[in-house]
């Protein structure tokens, strides 16, 4: 067995377990811990119209909206991706609050096709489980890794990891096609792996 199917082994083993715990965590704490990660002073400034890309929440993941919520209040514009096809870069788009959103592959809410393309300056990235290092691993079909070296080619971005603290592992399997994060926020703690 070659050396890269035993990492795609490792990494389908780390995903499996993440998956397993984070859905047996009770929907309150996952409430809860959504609500203490917005609740937290966060690391960057907002200065008025800063793009910030969330995410709809999927599955058990952890609830971006209320952080969402208190940085557009803070005066951010919001984003959200669209996913452009098998092996692409995820596409911004604007997303007004409560503005309708339909239904994207795998049933992920996006923004309709006529919402404006945007570059975010911060990007607000899920994950299945994540390392001190800046490594953290998805559900697999590369869609995060590729956006954020795009746009880290263009401008300077931070890519945010928003996560439960139960998710963190000693180590991520990785290999050169996985873009590290700049910072990692639980409900615990802010984990930074650069300055902002």
């Amino acid at each position: 067995m070659s050396k890269n199917v035993t990492l795609e082994d490792e990494k389908k083993r780390v995903r499996n377990e993440a998956t397993s715990l984070r859905d047996a965590m009770p929907f309150d704490t996952r409430r809860a811990a959504s609500e203490a990660l917005a609740a937290q002073e966060f690391p960057f400034a907002i200065a008025p119209g800063t793009v910030v890309s969330g995410f709809m929440p999927m599955r058990s993941e952890i609830n971006p909206l209320p952080l969402m919520r208190k940085l557009l209040d803070a005066g951010a514009t919001l984003a959200l991706p669209v996913i452009a096809g098998r092996g692409k870069p995820l596409i911004m788009r604007l997303w007004q609050w409560g503005e309708p959103l339909s239904p994207g592959l795998w049933g992920i809410r996006e923004p309709k096709a006529e919402a404006p393309e945007v570059e975010p300056d911060l990007l607000l990235v899920p994950l299945l489980a994540f390392d001190r290092a800046g490594h953290r691993i998805g559900y697999g079909a590369g869609y995060y890794d590729k956006t954020i070296d795009q746009l880290r080619e263009r401008k300077a971005i931070a890519a945010i990891g928003l996560a439960f603290a139960a998710q963190e592992i000693p180590s991520v399997p990785v290999t050169e096609r996985d873009a590290k994060l700049d910072l990692v926020l639980t409900e615990r703690e802010v984990i930074a792996f650069k300055g902002p």
